[in-house]
Order: C-alpha cells, then structure tokens, then sequence
C-alpha cells in the first residue's frame, strides 16, 4: 500500500503512476530532502527527472530560498562558465559589465544541473570546488568567493561510459552522486502507461474544449506493448496528437497504430525460425543480424566439410580402394535449408547424410582421378538478399496481400511496406 505521504507529493507535483520503482524514487528523495548531500538523478530522456529535483528543495529547509534550474546541454561550451559562475567586466569580448552566475543567485537555495554529463571538463573541475568547498572564481577574476548552494543534477547519459571514455571526472562523479535516484522508463511502468493516458487525454480535452478521447480494451494493449523510448514526454505528445486529429473519440488499435512511430528494434522473425512477432522482443536488429550470419556461416561450412568428404571417396573408388570410413563423424544437418549464393538469385538447397548420396562410377577410358564435376562457388552469403527474397515469397504466397504476408513473417504491416520499399519489391 503506498504510503499517505508519497501519495501527497505525487498529487502536488503531478506524478502519475504507482510502479513500485517510481514510489521507492519519490521516497528517496524526501527521506534525503532535509539534507545538504548532493543528489543525482538519472533515468532516460523524457522519463520526468525535473520533477525530483522541485520534491527535494520543497521537503528541504531551503525551500524559502532561490531555485534555479539549469539545462547544462543548452548552454555553448564557450559560455557555460560565465553562465554559471559570472565574469568580470572585460573578462571577453562583449563582457561590457560584472555579471553574477547562477551560483552567486541561487546562494541560500537550490540549484539543479540538469544534463550535467553535457558539462565540458574544464567547467566539471570549476564545478568539482564548488561541490569540496563551496568556493568558485568569476572568469577573468582572481578573487575567490564563497556560495552556499544545494546542488542536484540530472543526466540521462551512461557514466560508465562517460567515465571509461574520460569525457566526465570520476571525482565529480562521486561527489555529485552521494544519493543516486533512478527514474524508471516507462516501458518498466506498463500498469501505467493507461493512468498517464488518461491523464494527458483529460487535460487536453479541457484545453481544446472537447469530449476526451478514449482507449478501446483493444487499443490498451497496443499502448502498453509499445517500448515508448520517448518515455512519458513522447505519450503526453501522441495524447495530444490523438485528441486534436481525431474525430472518433473511441481510439482503436488500427487508430492508435497511426501514431506510434516504428519501433527502434527492426525483426524479421521468420528468417530465425519461430522468433516472436515484432515488438515481443527487445533484441536489437543488429545483434540478430550478428546471430543469423553465424548460423549461416556454420552450415556453409558443413557443406564444405561434406563436399571435401565425397570428393575424397570418389577419388578412392576411382583408384580401386577401399572406401575407408571418416575418422571424424561427418557433421551435416539433415532437411535443413541451407541458403547459397550462387550467381543467380537465392536458392533453397537441402543437405543430406552422406549415406543417402551415391557417387558416380567413373567410365572406362577416363582418368583414375575424378574431379568434382560440381563447380564449388565461395558462397558470399547476404543477409539483405536473405530478407529480400523471404518477403518475395510470402507476397507471391499470399498473392501480394501485404497484411497476410505481414502475419506470415510476423512482423508489422509498416516494417514490411518499408522493407518493400527498401528492396523495391513493389
């Protein structure tokens, strides 16, 4: 049951949601409020970091004081100082008079560095006396001042990689993540996503003056199987596309599916063998390609294995020996389509055990040894022309259905008009 208090904060600030994550947030951040400790804040773009920030200076005992919010991402790299910690006239070029910072105007209070990741690190060694000492100099001064400060920051970029590539401090980073909160994205809150539908749809029937949109049973579905990398800031936009385009007020799934973007991951399941319909899987493409290609890589190289093999055995029938047994078994993988390049387009082939093959008795007058009257091609194998000729297939299938070819190869009706499009195909 969530607690009184943790409700009461989710209706001031409006917080939707009841995802057992999000409440343990919400209850990080007002146990950590009434302290000094610097606090960070991490999740996904669009997920509502700025929201954790206003919570803690609220429960804080600076809540009288100043809160400043800055977006350190929009701010060019060569000004980033002077925004934050002021300059002395004549400092640069167009420096006509002093100027506090953010620093100087938020002493008493509250400041919140939101995308702090973007900081150059130049500015993350000014930033890191700040946080040690509670002291910074104005650029193009020599006096050290003093500020009194509660910093919390936000990013959505991944620190081990930042840190690994040395684009952030590993010092900054220690001493501006005393207390870590993690926003989870929403595609970890699916019990929420229809709350915060609703929600935004209410909202803005109130601010176009109209009847609010809302979600078949159908349509619900669709919207919590949707990975929603915009998190909460790209449903709030799809609500409101909806309401104002939409003159059916009942949102279906063929509606809905009109305003969801395709998704990151692109799947050809069927090129896998019983993979899962789009979407059921977050594997990316590329790890998919990777696994296909070595699936294709190893049968091609069974087929080389048996061919040396019987070009071995017809050699020795040829020269009258004894057809001796392999030392090793013979690795093959009966009925299985294995795809070969060849110079014309795709083909199916099947291999087939060796003892189902019965090799040519050489004619008198020809030479002891024979040759291998199959031309072996290098096979340079494609997964694009795999994709291609598969979607071919199932068209001609389904005589050019493209919603049955859809199903087929379980994926989406829009990844397949793009991969029409894609392969030329119309």
């Amino acid at each position: 049951m969530v607690k009184s208090e943790i409700q009461n904060v989710k209706l001031r600030f409006g917080i939707i949601g009841n995802a057992e994550a999000l409440n343990r947030a919400i209850d990080v951040a007002i146990q950590v409020a009434p302290t000094d400790l610097s606090v960070l804040v991490t999740g996904e773009s669009g997920v509502g970091k700025e929201s954790f920030p206003q919570i803690i200076h609220q429960f804080s005992r600076r809540k009288h004081g100043p809160y400043i919010a800055v977006n350190c991402g929009a701010i060019p790299e060569g000004t980033i100082d002077s925004e934050l910690f002021g300059h002395e006239k004549g400092a640069f070029t167009g420096a006509i008079s002093d100027r506090n910072g953010y620093f100087a105007e938020a002493n008493g209070g509250t400041i919140f560095l939101d995308e702090v990741g973007e900081l150059p690190l130049s500015t993350q060694a000014r930033l890191l006396r700040v946080l040690e000492s509670g002291e910074y100099i104005k650029v193009g001064s020599s006096k050290v001042q003093k500020t009194d400060v509660r910093i919390v920051a936000a990013t959505n970029v991944n620190f081990a990689e930042a840190l690994a590539d040395g684009r952030f401090r590993e010092d900054l980073y220690y001493r501006l993540n005393t207390v870590p909160i993690k926003i989870p994205p929403l595609r970890e809150r699916a019990d929420d996503i229809v709350l915060l539908f609703r929600k935004f749809a209410g909202d803005f029937a109130e601010k176009y003056r109209m009847p609010a949109i809302q979600l078949t049973e159908d349509a619900k579905r669709v919207l919590t199987a949707y990975p929603w990398p915009g998190n909460v800031r790209q449903l709030k936009n799809i609500t409101e596309q909806i309401s104002i385009i939409e003159t059916n007020r009942d949102i279906t799934p063929e509606i809905l599916r009109n305003y969801l973007p395709p998704q990151p991951e692109s799947h050809l399941p069927a090129l896998m063998g019983g993979g899962k319909a789009s979407g059921g899987s977050r594997k990316g493409f590329e790890s998919e390609r990777e696994i296909l290609y070595q699936v294709l890589f190893d049968m091609r190289r069974d087929v080389t294995e048996l061919k040396k093999c019987m070009s071995d055995i017809m050699s020795e029938r040829a020269g009258g020996k004894p057809v001796a047994a392999p030392q090793e078994p013979v690795r093959y993988i009966p009925d299985t389509p294995v795809l070969v390049q060849q110079s014309q387009p795709v083909v199916m082939a099947s291999v087939q055990p060796v003892s189902h093959i019965t090799p040519a008795k050489p004619m008198v007058g020809e030479a002891s040894e024979v040759q291998d009257t199959e031309e072996y091609v290098e096979e340079n194998l494609s997964l694009d022309e795999v994709e291609k000729e598969m979607i071919r297939k199932a068209l001609e299938r389904h005589h050019g259905k493209r919603k049955s070819a859809a199903n087929d190869l379980k994926i989406s009706e829009r990844t397949l008009y793009r991969k029409i499009k894609e392969y030329g195909l119309d």
